[in-house]
């Protein structure tokens, strides 16, 4: 069955490995919020990641690998290779983080050669139809809604403070209830996924939703970490001090946790590679999607996750091929997650042509083998603040083989802010310790420049909200959550208030349920042009029903609650076409 597998490949003419030899299977293993110092081997002599540190002694390191300061544009950009602006991603949430429906990922490219793909775990970059990841090429999915469990994304029916065990999620397309702790039950789904049909080689995506916060697991496996001394004096004293006064020791003893646990989830899909005899043909990929979101040691980088200085952006990214890549490997070059996409194609044997969208990644395939390889030089950019579109110099970083333009200020939202813009030569000074902005201005013009022109290209096509669609036969029912509702005064508070961009597939009636978690007095739908619909709410419950029609097309759907004369947002809104009657 492999052989005929690959001679079909042949007639198409994609193949650029020998033919006697199976595509390659990939596994990608990403985690959320783990950062730079977060692993034993990258000098942390705490926490216990050792079968993740025994895979780093079998793996290419690229030791100066950058993402986004935060998930969604990390993401979007390893599964495209495009800068995120090219995707629509901007942000986190509130709208910013749905990927333009157009979008190409590393799943279309992999199925449509024949690959088995499934993802299992944290998506974020889009919750409904045509943005899940069932719409971008995975055919086995098992994922969680918005940017991580324990938000406003969660199913209404969901405690907060114990999503991370027995997680409500979304399998395949429908909702299930599972059991267990979240990282091992994605684990558990995904070693079915890596155990099933070998007729064809498999693209596993596993990105853990841990060690993002809240900081939930098992008490007695973050016990041991509570009796240690996590301050800064427990630690290295190596390149920037990570902590300037008291720390959160519990949520640092429980992050701790929950990195063991993945270390350990980690090392469960290596053996099932190794049982199956799959291990000598499978890419394995670990990374992490940004800094440390808490403040935590990072192995002496400056600050963490949410800025473009190293500890925000340069991550943990190693590459294991055995026979194909030397272990220890270790490629100095500056790499970035847009490489991922083209450097897999290739050794996949996919042409890297007619991507949507432009691919700005490299082939890596080269470095990787340790081959003689001539790169022609280049920069990396990275960027993030909050707002519904980028603004030019704004949190950015341009990052050259030796010297790194940063200006770091102000990620949050402002009318008017000060740039600071500072230079460092990252290959004397990896800390980021020595400002040479004031005596080198002639190369902070020359990257300042560089990162205009970056700009513009990456920000063409405009940041228009990307619209959830409704009434599709792909999906029946539409959950809608303030993880996606956009709005001036959009956001998670429980005062705040925002509204959804919408496309209806058909003319039709559908049925619109609203919760609130506020008792309200009455509740109120406006969709579009019609005019509002008021009905008084009864204070015990939490959901109002609706049937309203709709006409094909784009309109904006607004749903409040009132409490004490005050407009209050609804937290969900759940739509479903009615069924048509039959004549």
């Amino acid at each position: 069955m492999a052989m005929r597998f690959l001679l079909g490949w042949a007639v198409l003419g994609v193949v650029h490995f020998s033919l006697m030899a199976a595509p390659p299977n990939v596994l990608i293993v990403i985690t959320d919020d783990q950062g730079f110092g977060d692993l034993g081997v990258h000098g942390n002599p705490v926490v216990k990641t050792p079968n993740l540190d025994a895979f780093s002694k079998q793996s290419v390191w690229l030791k100066n690998f950058y993402v986004c300061p935060v998930c969604s544009p990390t993401r979007s950009a390893l599964l495209t290779g495009a800068y995120n602006y090219r995707t629509g991603v901007v942000d986190t949430f509130i709208g910013r983080s749905m990927m333009r429906a157009d979008c190409r990922t590393l799943a279309h490219w992999l199925g449509d050669a024949g690959y088995r793909t499934g993802l299992f775990g944290k998506w974020h970059l889009g919750d409904n139809y045509p943005l899940r990841p069932e719409d971008r090429g995975f055919q086995q999915t098992l994922w969680h809604h918005g940017g991580g469990l324990a938000q406003p994304s969660d199913a209404p029916e969901v405690e907060t403070q114990t999503a991370y065990f027995n997680p409500i999620l979304t399998k395949n397309g429908g909702k299930v209830q599972t059991k267990g702790y979240c990282t091992d039950v994605f684990t558990d789904a995904a070693i079915d996924f890596l155990k099933a049909s070998r007729d064809k080689p498999f693209f596993a995506y596993v990105a853990y939703n841990a060690p993002h916060a809240p900081y939930q697991v098992d008490d007695k496996l973050a016990a041991p970490y509570q009796k240690l001394d996590l301050s800064a004096g427990g630690f290295p004293k190596i390149g920037q001090p990570w902590a300037t006064g008291k720390v959160n020791t519990t949520e640092i003893a429980k992050a701790y946790a929950m990195i063991e646990n993945i270390d350990t989830n980690f090392a469960r899909l290596m053996k099932t590679l190794a049982d199956t005899k799959q291990a000598d043909n499978t890419i394995v990929i670990f990374l992490t999607d940004n800094g440390p979101g808490g403040v935590r040691f990072n192995g002496g980088l400056r600050n963490r996750k949410g800025t473009v200085y190293e500890g925000g952006v340069r991550v943990p990214c190693y590459i294991r091929w055995p026979g194909q890549f030397k272990p220890g490997h270790v490629v100095e070059l500056p790499t970035a997650h847009i490489d991922i996409v083209p450097t897999l194609k290739r050794l996949c044997g996919i042409p890297n042509q007619g991507s949507v969208p432009k691919i700005d990644g490299r082939d890596l395939s080269g470095l990787l083998k340790d081959e003689p390889t001539k790169q022609a030089p280049r920069n990396l950019y990275s960027q993030w603040h909050r707002g519904d579109a980028p603004e030019k110099f704004r949190a950015f970083m341009v990052r050259g083989e030796q010297y790194k333009l940063v200006q770091a200020n102000n990620t949050q939202p402002a009318k008017e802010f000060t740039p600071k813009y500072e230079l460092f030569d990252l290959s004397n000074d990896p800390y980021e310790q020595v400002d040479l902005a004031p005596i080198q201005p002639e190369i902070v013009a020359k990257l300042k420049a560089d990162y205009e022109a970056w700009f513009t290209d990456v920000t063409s096509l405009g940041f228009d909200p990307i619209r959830t669609h409704i009434g599709s036969n792909k999906q029946k029912v539409t959950h809608l959550s303030r993880q996606d509702w956009r709005g001036p005064d959009a956001g998670w508070a429980p005062e705040s208030i925002g509204h959804w961009e919408l496309h209806a597939e058909k003319t039709s009636r559908y049925s619109v349920t609203l919760h609130t978690d506020t008792p309200a007095t009455e509740m109120t739908l406006k969709c579009g042009d019609k005019e509002p619909v008021v009905v008084k709410f009864d204070a015990r419950k939490k959901s109002q029903q609706y049937t309203t029609s709709l006409n094909k097309g784009p309109f904006r759907l607004e749903a409040w609650a009132t409490v004490n004369g005050k407009r209050v947002g609804v937290n969900h809104v759940i739509v479903e076409q009615q069924a048509e009657k039959q004549q």
